[in-house]
């Protein structure tokens, strides 16, 4: 007996494909107001120096922004460099933890901070806890930690958690919120370093790394500083700090990332703050989870309901249905980065909502998805 023939050369009907068709996890939609709004400026801003006002003038009305968007207390920074979240855990291994951390490791992108802080030779090697993919560890008090290492949102598996500190727990709390910020809630009383880049919920590119810092956090930065480690320029978060209070890097960045990111923090506070991106990324999320779980085909691969992500969204398809093909077919109709994560090696799709992200086209997105199943 022959194999069923697939058909790949679908053509879905214009009405019902979204009017933007990306929903990359990263790098993500970038809105094209802000993109015009770069062009507009490009003749005195990009091709010049960043350590004068013009690019100084953006750095800080993005460190403001980002300031009142997140609502951070008194006394909290926002400190950025040059490198991205990857940069980030590297800096943190020497800049943030003096003696020993804990990790919580349950996906991909939170595994790697811990390997960051397991390979340095002049700290204790990381207390590690770990959870299946699709699930997430909770962190527990221990004298021995004075940093505690969180993910808010682990991109590969569609994962988040709601960032709270251990009870009873005396160290930092450092989360990546690469993937969560400004698309999920958190109370900056409850982390003392929340670093992120852009290209995921700010609508921009990768390359750089922002960090809200608790006084507290500072504060470790100078002590170990003071302690005589050696730290290389590059990851050293006290010249990260200095530079920052003067709305530059310790080097050149990129300024049409920077621009870019500010405008969309500007968009984010002139619709509602973090209460509108929040609302907007649950409701998003909500539509595709509601369309799973009624789905005779796809499931939300996340089972426990309080620990599915409201920014990436994945969801398993019957394995009688092939999810690669279903993601390629999409693509050539114009709906991109729906592919799941590629070391998690599930029969699933992977949809990003960020606050860029139009509700309406994730409503437009299911349909084009059952119209691809039903074609095949």
């Amino acid at each position: 007996m022959s194999e069923k023939k697939v058909n790949t050369d679908i053509l879905i009907p214009s009405e019902l494909l979204p009017k933007d068709g990306r929903f990359g996890s990263g790098p993500s939609k970038v809105r094209r107001e802000a993109v015009e709004a770069l062009l507009a400026r490009s003749g005195d801003f990009l091709g010049t120096s960043h350590r004068q006002k013009t690019v100084k003038s953006v750095v800080g009305e993005l460190r403001r922004g980002l300031s009142d968007l997140f609502i951070l207390p008194d006394g909290y920074e926002v400190v950025l460099g040059n490198g991205g979240s990857t940069y980030f855990w590297d800096t943190a291994v020497f800049s943030l933890i003096e003696r020993k951390s804990q990790h919580l490791s349950f996906g991909e992108f939170s595994a790697k901070f811990a390997a960051s802080a397991k390979a340095a030779p002049f700290i204790e090697d990381p207390m590690i806890i770990k959870s299946e993919p699709g699930t997430h560890p909770e962190a527990v008090a221990d004298s021995s930690i004075d940093l505690y290492g969180l993910t808010h949102n682990e991109t590969s598996t569609g994962v988040a958690m709601t960032i709270n500190r251990p009870i009873g727990a005396k160290g930092l709390v450092a989360v990546d919120a690469t993937s969560g910020a400004a698309g999920l809630a958190v109370d900056p009383l409850e982390f003392d370093c929340y670093y992120f880049a852009p290209q995921k919920a700010f609508a921009s590119d990768g390359g750089l790394w922002f960090a809200l810092m608790s006084p507290a956090a500072v504060e470790r930065v100078g002590e170990i500083k003071a302690s005589g480690r050696y730290i290389p320029p590059a990851l050293d978060l006290s010249i990260a700090i200095d530079n920052s209070r003067l709305d530059q890097t310790y080097n050149t960045p990129a300024l049409a990332t920077i621009f870019l990111m500010n405008n969309q923090v500007q968009w984010m506070l002139a619709n509602g703050g973090i209460d509108f991106t929040t609302k907007r990324c649950a409701t998003s999320s909500a539509t595709l989870y509601s369309w799973a779980e009624a789905s005779s085909y796809a499931t939300p691969f996340v089972q426990d309901e309080e620990m599915r992500s409201k920014v990436v969204v994945t969801i398993d398809l019957d394995d009688a249905i092939d999810a690669t093909v279903v993601a390629s077919t999409l693509r050539k109709n114009g709906v991109v980065d729906t592919e799941p994560y590629r070391k998690l090696g599930r029969n699933q799709l992977r949809v990003a909502v960020f606050p860029a992200v139009e509700p309406a086209d994730v409503e437009a997105l299911v349909a084009c998805i059952d119209y691809v199943v039903e074609n095949l």
